[in-house]
């Protein structure tokens, strides 16, 4: 019999009155019992299997709790045995992934409110062109409507307004390419055609009409296919949801409607936003098409990479911007947790979701920040805090610090020496993992020099870089947190076995992430908090210190930022050369480093909670001292 047929009650209350300190013991009594009734025939629910003492010690070793008392486990029993029915009763609600916990999440380390909004576009003589060609190219016809692909949203916004291109072309044009290139990268889960062509003509007629609504009207773009889209399926790239629709279209969707910009596809992501692979096959990488995009924003980076949509919105709760962002050479912006509301989006982790822009330049990320910002009234956690985006600005007034132990010579490798008596299996084994650490190690070596370039380059434009450090915390022991709310988002895939219907099943992916989360106690889940706390805290002050930290797109960073809700800018950073490293022969979607030779890089700059348009005024900067976010991929 399956766990959601086993009758349940309130084991909490009385492990708490036997003076049991965690809160996994329940979880684990409940999974032991319906073990035990698994392992007899067919019973009523009035016969189900009693809790026996066996039971309650295998569960105290599993608690790391105990060991109990005869005394106190007889009189555990007998609670436990009556009262089993509060985890049923909850299971009834049948509760859709669209309700939050009665907790909001906020990353400010005190009560300091954000500044008032504002949401006005920026006049258009703010703008510059990011994207390659000089302003005087803003108002050529271009010979053919193809030349544009690879362009930017304020280059393709000026010839939309002064009437130099149609949207309707553009719109043809990407929904074109999205169709040619779909059959080698498998960015696209669902094309909006009809719905992008009506808007197109509709974004035409009010242009034309001098009903400009900003620098997104008519600009082609793709949604991560985890946003509700009214009329079109919303997968979440996962076996099982194939055909899920909703009602409504996505916050982010309608903003984006109202600003004119046209929506032409949506987007694969790895399922459940993990990694990328989905139902339909694996999202590839435009530079390199053997490895996968990286994810879980798989198809927003790839289809952005490849020039077939000027920009794109993807989600990142653990890395699903930066990673894709960084293996396909993109630029992503990481909104402050709290900045962008998510309403309409499938939900992984309450106080970790973030919705940002992928595009070609930080400008770009700010034009669409701009306008998908700020509170909507239902998802609770979005502060009303202000967005002024100046390119312009006197960035060498910021205080730039930069990761210092980051760039610093990497420690000798370790290597594993033969143990006595060692198997010719275990040999290979040894040797095998030798190898794939000196493999990696060579490719670390190599990107290295990238970054430090980066800190050259800065220093020539004037910066007086400040060595700083991430404030020393367990991050990783703070992650479960993530896997914990992405078990209960998705707690009925568990519980019915419908979790057999996601493509990947392996030691890393969400079926057994699941079902490991269930075990995880709701004390150490808060312990876990209180943690994050000291780590919001610790590194708000950092941001006292300097205002943009600049940093590789590693993984320590990269869980902190994630944990406090700081914001991060990921940018290309170059290309790798002919002498780069081969990438392994398996992509196994766990390093973002494994491109090989003419495969880009990635650099992070890092700011303080809402500082996101100063964050994209400095990377705006960079980019424009670089020119690193013009190159793009050669596709046949």
């Amino acid at each position: 019999m399956s766990l959601t047929h086993f009758d349940r009650r309130g084991f909490l209350t009385i492990c708490s009155r036997a003076g049991i300190t965690s809160a996994l013991l329940p979880g684990i009594l409940y999974t032991l019992a319906a073990q035990a009734q698994e392992a007899t025939s067919a019973v009523k629910p009035a016969e189900l299997a009693k809790i026996t003492p066996e039971m309650l010690d295998q569960a105290a070793a599993l608690a790391g709790v105990g060991p109990f008392t005869p005394e106190q486990k007889k009189m555990m029993l007998d609670g436990l045995n009556d009262q089993r029915g509060s985890y049923e009763a909850i299971r009834a609600l049948k509760l859709p992934n669209s309700v939050p916990p009665a907790f909001v999440f906020h990353p400010l380390p005190a009560a300091k409110p954000p500044e008032s909004d504002c949401k006005e576009p920026p006049p258009l003589s703010m703008w510059t062109d990011c994207g390659g060609p000089g302003c005087g190219y803003w108002l050529k016809e271009p010979k053919s409507i193809e030349e544009l692909a690879f362009a930017t949203v304020g280059t393709l916004g000026s010839l939309l307004m002064y009437g130099k291109i149609t949207s309707l072309a553009l719109t043809k044009m990407y929904l074109a390419r999205l169709k040619r290139y779909d059959s080698k990268l498998h960015f696209v889960i669902t094309l909006t055609e009809e719905r992008a062509l009506a808007q197109a003509k509709a974004a035409d007629a009010e242009i034309a009409a001098g009903k400009y609504r900003g620098p997104l009207h008519g600009i082609p773009w793709g949604a991560k296919d985890l946003l509700a889209v009214k009329g079109y399926p919303t997968t979440w790239g996962a076996g099982g949801f194939e055909h899920q629709s909703f009602d409504e279209d996505a916050t982010v969707v309608q903003r984006l409607d109202a600003a004119g910009a046209v929506l032409v596809a949506k987007f694969s992501l790895g399922a459940l936003a993990m990694g990328d692979k989905w139902f339909g096959g694996r999202t590839r990488n435009p530079w390199n098409m053997e490895q996968g995009s990286s994810g879980s924003s798989a198809g927003s980076a790839s289809a952005v990479s490849a020039g077939c949509v000027a920009f794109a919105i993807g989600s990142e709760t653990l890395g699903s911007i930066s990673s894709p962002s960084t293996r396909c050479g993109v630029t992503g912006l990481r909104p402050t947790f709290g900045f962008v509301p998510r309403t309409g989006a499938m939900a992984l982790s309450w106080t970790m979701d973030k919705l940002g822009p992928i595009a070609r330049c930080a400008e770009d990320c700010a034009l669409v920040l701009n306008i998908i910002h700020g509170p909507d009234g239902k998802d609770t956690s979005v502060a009303p805090a202000d967005f002024r985006w100046e390119p312009g600005m006197a960035w060498e007034r910021l205080r730039i610090g930069y990761l210092k132990s980051e760039f610093d010579p990497l420690a000798p490798l370790k290597l594993a020496e033969p143990k006595p008596n060692e198997t010719s299996d275990e040999k290979q084994k040894r040797e095998e993992a030798n190898t794939a650490k000196k493999e990696s190690r060579a490719r670390r070596d190599y990107d290295r020099r990238y970054e430090l370039s980066a800190l050259d380059k800065l220093r020539s434009m004037g910066v007086q870089l400040i060595p700083v450090e991430l404030p020393k915390l367990p991050y990783d022991a703070m992650v479960p947190l993530l896997t914990a709310e992405a078990a209960a988002a998705f707690d009925d895939l568990t519980l019915s076995g419908r979790d057999r219907l996601l493509t990947e099943q392996g030691v890393e992916d969400w079926p057994n992430a699941f079902r490991i989360a269930r075990y995880y106690p709701a004390v150490e889940y808060i312990q876990a908090n209180r943690a994050r706390t000291l780590a919001i805290q610790q590194l708000s002050a950092l941001f006292e210190q300097v205002d943009i930290v600049v940093t590789p797109s590693t993984d320590t960073q990269l869980m902190a930022t994630n944990l406090t809700g700081h914001p991060a800018l990921i940018v290309p950073n170059g290309l790798r050369g002919a002498d780069a490293p081969k990438p392994p022969a398996i992509d196994d979607g766990n390093h973002d480093d494994i491109g090989g030779p003419g495969t880009p890089v990635s650099l992070t700059f890092l700011a303080g909670h809402y500082q996101d348009a100063k964050l994209a005024a400095f990377a705006h900067a960079y980019q424009q001292a670089t020119g690193f976010h013009k190159l793009h991929p050669k596709l046949n």
